[in-house]
């Protein structure tokens, strides 16, 4: 593990909060510590964000779980649950040290 693996747990553990990723059919769900950063002005329309909703996460806890983010699973952010749209693994070399999730909805 390097200083990019490191990096991104402190920020994610500094800034981020919890969340539940679970499958679409809700048959399997895991615990996760995200960051998400808040939508900027532009991207604000009628004080509601119009921009897509993005995540970091790290591998751990889905690694842990023998979880691989994908397509249509869900993300449950407090009381606002997300369809993820794009799950992008990051890398630390040719280790996968966290995920990008995008995500639509917040229903």
């Amino acid at each position: 593990m390097t200083w990019r693996t490191e990096r991104r747990r402190r920020q994610i553990a500094d800034k981020g909060r919890m969340m539940r990723l679970m499958r679409a059919d809700q048959s399997q769900s895991v615990s996760v510590m995200a960051y998400a950063p808040p939508p900027q002005a532009s991207q604000l329309a009628d004080s509601v964000a119009k921009a897509p909703f993005v995540a970091q996460i790290g591998a751990d806890e889905v690694t842990a779980a023998a979880w691989t983010p994908k397509r249509s699973d869900r993300v449950e952010d407090g009381p606002k649950t997300y369809t993820l749209t794009d799950a992008t693994p990051v890398y630390d070399g040719p280790t996968i040290c966290g995920w990008t999730l995008i995500a639509a909805g917040g229903n």
